[in-house]
């Protein structure tokens, strides 16, 4: 399929071949109709992805300071990875559509395949053939809507939800300052509430066009158009004030407050500066309010992501609501958007749409683009497939940072050499991939991959609510299996991925790579031969995450199931003995809705113990440190950088957590050569679930 991209590195925007994106329990498949371009947005957009790194970082300063941090932390090798890594990346753009319903996941209510819905992006693309929507936000289109109307429903539910912040009733007097696409329709749906409206913008194009649907439009002449709008309003000024505008400058703002009546609402829709002076704020009590994108549940996760919606009687119009609303406009002939298309374009021409919006050559207002009925949805082939050999072929599920900055080089340089197929949710992370790193092809979902005949093993590097699931289908398929860590979040999951292990006689490794890092493999060497049991320490200092970020999400299990199985598995190593039973305290601020501090106390069968006190504590002295002691002899791990015993340097080299070595193990596991520790991998992740669930929670 085609999809409209940004790339973050700059330059101008491209037009994809991607693979078709795959929804989830609370998404929908759509089939693209027709979407709109939003000119303000995503010309801001593209605009910073085109501008130098100086100019990103003045924009971003926050940007920045994660980079510092990042930096002292990990060093500047492994930070100026992560930044070209980023800049590698591509921005998906669009966030307005319609388009009928192909699929929906088991979670989502309210709408069908063969439907046609009015969809908002969320962050994901709209441009694109087809595309995927969180199913809170895709909204049936009533009978006698055109798709061609129906792609402005977000747009146009941005202004709605302004105009709600505003608080206006029949009779109010609305001034819109700026009549771009946004304020246009901001100014339509205040006529349709039975509002009185004023427009404000110095060009003479969207002023004809504002005039043409009943605003007063005024151009922008300082003390004469506030004479003007005084005039209109009976000398009180008006009753609310909605700044669509654009750009740095604050002067947009501070024209407001001549333009108010005492105590009016001053509602910000647009992206402007707010370097603002008190005195006419106060001196007529004036309401300075925001308007955050479509209306209530715009980034909440609990809304968006996981389909949570909100009670009607406590949340009245919510993005989804006020998407319907916007539909019942237009179905009822209330709210007019044809009119306001200056250029249309098929998805093919779209950089011919950006240029127009980047160079303004001439006036416009919404730009539509159009799609073919028959897009294709198939994967997307690269080069010619190479002729069977001794190699085995990957399939390669997923295509995050972790995974193709780390995971993906670790594999070449173990040996691995043919990459047959990768695939990942969004379709076009797996394209830039496959393109980067040497694959024949980029597939349309895992099934596609997993099912693939050229593939003999399967990489899962995939959302962790997915590994189980996609391990046991790769095994029961006949493939070899690497699953990043963790291999499953319940004692259920787990069961059915040992169970299709033993069945299929293939190889099953996890992305436990410590143990095989060479301060690990130097420890173990030290403490050969010692009978007696062993008392090891485990300090984790892992940082917090930031709100917003995936572990976050109640689905994916948290910390201490998606990391702190690392070190659980890193202790069995070095004791060297079975886990007999485990359970952890959870720590941090009390009623936390996320468990970032935990001490996990463990009971080996040699009658060995070790303590992994994990935590967010900033890394200042390292991120982990090691302590084994077994009568005189006394190991120390420092960070994977050194390794020593009694005192003596064993190991000293650049940071090392075995990624090479572990994929190379698996390699030779593939070819017959060695085995792997499964069994002790699987008691790794048996432990960490119990741990996760508490005391009660035993086999």
């Amino acid at each position: 399929m085609k999809q409209i991209v940004q790339p973050l590195a700059g330059g101008p925007v491209e037009v994809l071949d991607v693979p078709r994106p795959v929804p989830d329990a609370t998404e929908v498949l759509v089939r693209t109709a027709a979407s709109v371009i939003s000119p303000g947005t995503e010309r801001a957009v593209t605009a910073l992805a085109q501008a130098s790194l100086l100019a990103k970082a003045r924009a971003r300063p926050d940007l920045v300071r994660q980079v510092v941090k990042k930096a002292r932390t990990d060093g500047l090798a492994a930070t100026r990875q992560a930044v070209r890594g980023r800049l590698a990346e591509d921005l998906p753009l669009g966030y307005s559509a319609a388009g009928i319903v192909l699929a929906i996941g088991p979670a989502v209510t309210g709408v069908r395949p063969g439907q046609l819905v009015a969809t908002g992006g969320a962050g994901k693309a709209s441009h694109a053939e087809f595309q995927v929507v969180p199913g809170l936000l895709c909204a049936t289109v009533p009978d006698g809507v055109p798709a061609q109307d129906a792609a402005f429903t977000t747009i146009a539910s941005i202004a709605l939800h302004g105009l709600r912040q505003a608080e206006t009733g029949p009779g109010s007097k609305v001034v819109v300052l700026g009549l771009g696409l946004i304020g246009q329709l901001t100014a339509r749906l205040a006529i349709a509430a039975g509002c009185e409206v004023a427009g404000i913008d110095p060009a003479e194009y969207p002023r004809e066009v504002a005039a043409r649907s009943g605003v007063l439009a005024l151009d922008e002449c300082g003390d004469a158009t506030t004479g003007q709008v005084l005039s209109w309003s009976r000398g009180r000024g008006a009753d609310a004030v909605l700044v669509c505008a654009a750009g740095r400058s604050s002067d947009a703002v501070m024209r407001v407050p001549a333009l108010c009546r005492d105590r009016a609402a001053v509602v910000i829709v647009g992206d402007v500066g707010l370097q603002l002076n008190r005195t006419p704020f106060y001196e007529r009590e004036l309401s300075l309010r925001f308007a955050r994108a479509y209306g209530p549940g715009r980034y909440d996760p609990s809304y968006e992501a996981w389909g949570v919606d909100y009670p009607a009687g406590q949340v009245r119009w919510t993005e989804g609501r006020n998407f319907e609303a916007v539909l019942d406009l237009l179905a009822s002939g209330r709210l007019a958007v044809s009119d306001l298309v200056t250029h249309s374009f098929r998805i093919g021409e779209a950089d011919a749409a950006y240029r127009l919006i980047e160079q303004r050559t001439e006036p416009y207002l919404a730009i539509r683009l159009s799609y073919p009925h028959d897009a294709a949805d198939e994967g997307i082939q690269l080069k010619s497939p190479r002729a069977t050999n001794m190699s085995p072929g990957i399939g390669w599920a997923g295509a995050g940072a972790f995974s193709t900055r780390t995971l993906l080089p670790a594999f070449r340089a173990a040996g691995f050499d043919r990459f047959v197929a990768i695939a990942s949710a969004s379709g076009l992370s797996a394209r830039r991939a496959a393109e980067r790193s040497g694959f024949e092809k980029a597939v349309p979902g895992t099934g596609a991959l997993i099912s693939d005949p050229d593939v003999q093993l399967v990489v899962v590097a995939t959302p962790h609510d997915t590994h189980a699931d996609l391990t046991a289908q790769a095994l029961a398929a006949g493939r070899h299996v690497w699953c990043e860590k963790p291999l499953a979040l319940t004692l259920d999951e787990l069961d059915a991925v040992e169970k299709a292990w033993r069945g299929s006689g293939r190889q099953l490794a996890v992305g436990f790579n410590r143990r095989w890092s060479p301060a690990v493999l130097a420890a173990e060497r030290a403490l050969a031969g010692i009978s007696a049991p062993k008392l090891l320490v485990y300090r984790v200092a892992a940082g917090r995450v930031p709100d917003g970020h995936w572990y976050h999400d109640r689905r994916q299990g948290g910390r201490l199931l998606g990391e702190v199985c690392h070190f659980v598995d890193t202790a069995q190593a070095l004791v060297g003995a079975p886990i007999e039973d485990v359970v952890a305290l959870p720590g941090g601020v009390p009623g936390a809705a996320h468990l970032d501090d935990a001490a996990v106390s463990l009971r080996f069968a040699d009658g060995s113990l070790a303590v992994i006190a994990y935590g967010s504590a900033e890394p200042v002295a390292g991120k982990e440190w090691i302590e084994i002691q077994s009568r005189s002899r006394r190991v120390i791990i420092n960070d994977f950088r050194s390794a020593e015993a009694d005192g003596k340097t064993i190991w000293k080299g650049r940071q090392d957590k075995g990624h090479r070595s572990c994929a190379a193990a698996f390699r030779a596991a593939v070819a017959g050569e060695t085995g792997l520790p499964t069994e002790a991998m699987l008691a790794t992740m048996r432990a960490t679930i119990r741990a996760a669930g508490g005391p009660g929670d035993r086999d």
